[in-house]
């Protein structure tokens, strides 16, 4: 009963909270906007305003805070998944090469190919380069005589430090101004949305939506462990593998529009469970809304604090990240 009235109002309280956090991401910036501007803009109180603060919300604002909500949104939806099938709660979506793939294309463009694509280079970058290192993370995986968890942990860390050297070597023997941009964009940002790419984040969330639909009761039976999720019927190495592969595609998607954010897929589900408990069916839409806020209030923060100059939101997340995770390893100690 205790647990329900949380449960209730975290619901409550989240929409209201992510609302007013929505209002302030679009109103925050180089420009400030009063809140009246911003519902005016955006036609939710009549009224007039002048074609640049329109267009400073509409083109610009707007699309960012858009992308920022379902990227936190898929990111925590992704480390959710990943704790679970991997049973390690401090899983996320970076803990199996995933980010570093992304990284080391995009670097790789910058330093050495250039801006042949036009605005869709990095975009195309961060995305193949995380799709082959989820394929060398399977590859691996799948010549392993045992397939437990833990190797596949080990092929992702281990798929993640070499793609992290080569970022490292392009980095460093490339084009220093070049590099400075690398940098940039592995600390993570949501510079590049807009209206035309908000929709490859709504993919990503959709196949999220989609594989979470079709399997939360298999995911709910892998909570018990292994040996009875078998005697349940259910196919612990396919369910593992269709995660793990969905996971892949939709973090390839989210990094290549964002950047290398980290944490959010952390840190979100240890924030949700106290709230929701551990069935899927409960826990994975919170988890998707708490990511939305976290990663939305990040976002503020990053054109807040060092204003006006933007600060990378990967600071932000990594420095918060943390923290938490000090949090849990002296919780658990005590």
């Amino acid at each position: 009963m205790i647990a329900d009235k949380r449960f209730l109002l975290v619901w409550l309280v989240a929409p209201f909270l992510l609302a007013g956090l929505t209002l302030a991401s679009v109103a925050k910036g180089s420009v400030p906007l009063s809140f009246s501007d911003v519902l005016t803009a955006l036609n939710v109180i009549p009224g007039d305003v002048s074609p640049m603060i329109k267009s400073i919300v509409l083109e610009l604002r707007l699309p960012r805070t858009l992308l920022g909500m379902m990227a936190g949104a898929g990111l925590a939806l992704v480390g959710s998944l990943l704790q679970t099938t991997t049973r390690n709660d401090l899983a996320d979506p970076f803990l199996f090469g995933l980010s570093s793939g992304a990284s080391a294309g995009v670097v790789l463009v910058i330093t050495r190919l250039g801006d042949s694509l036009g605005a869709w280079t990095l975009p195309v970058a961060a995305f193949v380069g995380g799709m082959l290192s989820a394929a060398a993370v399977m590859i691996i995986f799948m010549s392993q005589s045992h397939k437990g968890t833990e190797k596949l942990i080990i092929c992702g860390l281990a798929v993640s430090f070499l793609f992290g050297a080569l970022t490292n070597y392009l980095i460093f023997s490339g084009d220093q101004r070049a590099a400075s941009n690398a940098l940039f964009w592995a600390l993570g940002g949501l510079g590049l949305a807009r209206w035309d790419n908000l929709g490859f984040a709504a993919i990503a969330l959709l196949l999220l939506t989609t594989l979470i639909s079709l399997r939360w009761r298999s995911l709910d039976g892998l909570l018990a462990g292994e040996q009875t999720a078998g005697s349940l019927g259910i196919n612990v190495l396919r369910l593992r593998t269709e995660v793990f592969l969905c996971c892949s595609i939709a973090t390839a998607i989210l990094v290549s529009l964002t950047g290398v954010i980290g944490f959010v897929g952390l840190m979100v589900p240890h924030l949700a469970r106290p709230f929701s408990g551990v069935r899927h069916r409960r826990l994975l839409p919170l988890v998707g809304v708490l990511g939305a806020i976290l990663l939305s209030a990040g976002d503020i923060l990053s054109r807040t604090l060092t204003a006006p100059q933007e600060l990378p939101i990967g600071i932000i997340t990594a420095g918060v990240g943390g923290l938490f995770v000090l949090f849990i390893l002296l919780r658990r100690a005590n």
